[in-house]
C-alpha cells in the first residue's frame, strides 16, 4: 500500500510540474516576424526573375530587380521585433496545484473503493488468528460471517503462495459451507491441475460438480467418479458421490445399484443404512413405482423478483394439511419462474409415509437466501390450501415473508 501512495504522489508531483512549465511557457509570446516573412518573399521573387529571364520572358530584370530591393527595404522596419511580455500571475498556479490534488482524492474516494481496501486490509492482519482459531477443534464453530473474512483471507494468501494444494482445498471447502459453489468449483480446479493424482482432491472436486444444477458438470463428476470406482471398487465416499449423482440426472437404476453396493459395505448397526434405505426407495419409486404424480407451478410476486438471492435455493414440501410436518420434499437451485415440475413418492421423507398414502396435502414453496433447509426470518415463502390428493395441477404463489 505504501508503493501505491508513492506512486500516486510521484505522479501529483509531475502533473503540477507540467502546470508549472505550461504556465511559464505562456509567459511570452512572439508577434509573427513580419521580416523573415518579406526576406523569404523576397528571396522566392528573386529566383523566380532568373528563372523568366533564362526562359526569355523578361529582358529587363536588373531594373525589377532593384525595384524589387526597394520594395524590401520599405517593408522591413529599421528597429528588429521585440518579445512583449504577457504578465505571469504565479497566484493563480498555487490554488491550480491544490485543485488537481483535491480532485484526485476525490475521484480515488469516489470509484478506488477505499474503504473496500481498508476492510481488505483488515481481514488480512486479522487472518493468522483467525485461522489460528478455525483450525482449533476445541474452539467454538465459526459464523457464516467468519467463514467468509475466512476465506478472504485464505484468497490473499494464496496470492503469496499459489502452489500450496492444502490451501486451495480449504478454499474450496469454506465456500462449499458458504453455497458459493462457482468458487468452490474454481479453488477445487485448481488444487486439481496442482496435484493431478490426489484421490481427495479428486474427490472433492467431483463432490461440487454433482452438486451443481449444470447438467455437463454432473455428467463430467460421473466419469471422474467412475474412473476412480475402478481402481478403489469399495471406496464409500466414490459410491455415496456416484449414487447422489445419478440419481440427480435420473438414472435410477444406476443410482440404486451404487447404493445396494454401498450398504452391503457398512456394519449393521452404522446409522447411515436408514438414509440410505430412504434413497434406495426414492429412486425405485421414481423408476416406475409412484402410482401418484403432483403437478406443481411456482409464480413469482414482484416484489420477490426484484430481491431474488444469488446462490440461493428453492425447498418445496408437501404436509398433510394437518402436521407441519413434511411428508416430501424437493430441493431445487433457484432458476426462471413460473417454475413447473413434479412431486410424487421418490420425494417421500420416510419409505414408511409415502406422499401416495396421504388424503389431503398442503404445499408450501420456500426460498432460502443461504442453502439452509430451516426457515430464516426474510425468507419468501408460498403456500396451498389443503386439497384432496387427487393428481390435479397446484399453483402456488410465492409472494409472503417469513416473520
Amino acid at each position: 500500500m505504501s508503493l501505491f501512495w508513492l506512486v500516486v504522489v510521484v505522479l501529483l508531483i509531475v502533473a503540477m510540474g507540467v502546470l508549472w512549465h505550461s504556465a511559464r511557457a505562456q509567459q511570452h509570446y512572439v508577434k509573427d516576424d513580419r521580416d523573415a516573412l518579406n526576406t523569404r518573399f523576397y528571396q522566392q521573387r528573386l529566383q523566380e526573375l532568373h528563372e523568366d529571364e533564362a526562359q526569355g520572358v523578361i529582358a529587363e530584370r536588373p531594373q525589377m530587380e532593384a525595384e524589387l530591393q526597394q520594395a524590401l527595404l520599405n517593408d522591413v522596419p529599421n528597429s528588429p521585433s521585440t518579445a512583449v511580455a504577457r504578465p505571469f500571475h504565479r497566484g493563480w498556479l498555487l490554488p491550480g496545484c491544490a485543485l488537481l490534488v483535491l480532485l484526485s482524492l476525490v475521484l480515488y474516494l469516489k470509484t478506488g473503493g477505499y474503504a473496500r481496501v481498508s476492510e481488505w486490509q483488515r481481514i488480512q492482519a486479522d487472518y493468522p488468528a483467525l485461522r489460528a482459531r478455525i483450525m482449533d477443534e476445541q474452539a467454538t464453530p465459526p459464523s457464516r460471517d467468519e467463514l467468509a473474512r475466512f476465506g478472504l483471507g485464505l484468497r490473499g494468501a494464496l496470492q503469496t503462495e499459489p502452489d500450496n494444494v492444502s490451501d486451495w482445498l480449504m478454499l474450496g471447502r469454506v465456500n462449499m459451507v458458504l453455497n458459493q459453489l462457482e468458487n468452490a468449483s474454481q479453488a477445487f480446479r485448481q488444487a486439481l491441475t496442482l496435484a493431478p493424482h490426489d484421490a481427495s482432491v479428486k474427490l472433492s472436486y467431483a463432490e461440487v460438480l454433482t452438486r451443481s444444477s449444470d447438467a455437463s458438470d454432473n455428467r463430467e463428476a460421473e466419469m471422474m467418479l467412475q474412473e476412480m470406482l475402478k481402481s478403489d471398487p469399495d471406496n464409500p465416499r466414490v459410491l455415496s458421490l456416484l449414487a447422489f449423482n445419478a440419481f440427480t440426472q435420473q438414472h435410477f437404476a444406476q443410482a440404486i445399484a451404487a447404493w445396494q453396493q454401498l450398504l452391503r459395505l457398512l456394519p449393521p448397526q452404522d446409522a447411515r443404512r436408514a438414509e440410505i434405505e430412504r434413497r434406495i426407495a426414492q429412486a425405485q419409486s421414481a423408476a416406475g413405482v409412484a402410482s401418484v404424480r403432483v403437478p406443481v407451478t411456482l409464480t413469482l410476486s414482484k416484489g420477490a423478483e426484484s430481491v431474488l438471492p444469488q446462490g440461493g435455493v428453492l425447498y418445496i414440501s408437501v404436509s398433510d394439511g394437518h402436521s407441519p410436518v413434511p411428508v416430501a420434499v424437493k430441493r431445487v437451485p433457484l432458476s426462471h419462474f413460473p417454475l413447473s415440475l413434479t412431486l410424487d413418492d421418490s420425494d417421500a421423507m420416510m419409505p414408511s409415509r409415502l406422499l401416495s398414502a396421504q388424503q389431503t396435502i398442503q404445499v408450501r414453496a420456500r426460498i432460502s437466501r443461504d442453502g439452509s433447509a430451516n426457515p430464516q426470518s426474510g425468507d419468501w415463502f408460498g403456500e396451498s390450501a389443503p386439497v384432496p390428493l387427487d393428481g390435479q395441477p397446484l399453483t402456488v404463489d410465492i409472494g409472503r415473508q417469513q416473520p
